[in-house]
């Protein structure tokens, strides 16, 4: 890995602001190998250098990838200055610059959301060339016939004129209001809705509920969200879910 820093290496990882990581290294309050450096400038290997502030180890990461479970009434955005954004959500243990989600879901779609300040690994997730199929749990006003299910397999072409590419739907709850899943690799803007609508239906409501292999956690509450492991971080890549 590259040397960077030690200033910036402590700010990076959202607890410090860098006026702040400077200010305690000068003051003495961190050793590298159980040795005080007071540089902010001195540089060295983020992940093999034991920092300590306080005493305290520093533990270092590169990147961070969160669940979120969002709610309703929530952007899917890192700033906005008339509504809450899904990093409003974040707490501060888990803060850091460059933090956004991946891909969006309506302002009115919950579930599974990814928040990380990680761009390649979003990219992937995000771009249907990497073929990560992103699962939907949508309620809908009317019957789903075979033929609207035949529609979605070949794609769907929305009333623009775009053609989707083709998507898997199946329905699991009949009545009234069918509930449906609808598994996608794109995200087109308002795309489920304008698919359905595209075959005269609207959705009700709608949920994502898996990404690649990864599930949304069911004991995640609803604005809410938890750190993902090494093995969750690896489902979401997963091409065959």
């Amino acid at each position: 890995m590259a040397l960077e820093r030690l200033d910036r290496i402590i700010s990076s990882q959202g607890m410090f602001s860098r006026k702040e990581a400077g200010k305690a290294i000068r003051d003495g309050r961190v050793t590298v190998n159980g040795k005080v450096i007071k540089d902010p400038s001195e540089k060295l290997d983020p992940a093999s250098s034991g920092i300590a502030i306080d005493g305290k180890p520093f533990a270092y990461k590169k990147h961070i990838y969160l669940m979120l479970n969002k709610p309703a009434g929530v952007l899917s955005a890192t700033t906005d200055s008339n509504s809450k954004t899904v990093l409003d959500l974040i707490p501060k243990v888990y803060k850091r610059n460059g933090l956004f989600p991946v891909g969006r879901l309506d302002k009115d779609t919950t579930g599974l959301m990814i928040i990380t300040d990680d761009g390649d690994f979003a990219h992937k997730v995000i771009s249907p060339k990497y073929g990560i199929n992103k699962h939907y749990h949508a309620v809908v006003d009317g019957k789903i016939t075979d033929e609207i299910i035949r529609t979605f397999a070949t794609g769907v072409k929305l009333k623009d004129g775009f053609l989707c590419a083709p998507a898997e739907l199946k329905v699991l709850d009949n009545g009234d209001n069918p509930l449906a899943e609808v598994v996608i690799k794109e995200g087109k803007y308002h795309q489920i809705k304008r698919m359905f609508a595209a075959a005269g239906l609207k959705v009700l409501a709608l949920r994502r509920v898996k990404i690649g292999g990864l599930s949304l956690d069911n004991n995640l509450p609803e604005g809410e969200c938890r750190e993902l492991s090494k093995t969750e971080e690896s489902l979401i890549l997963r091409t065959d879910q």
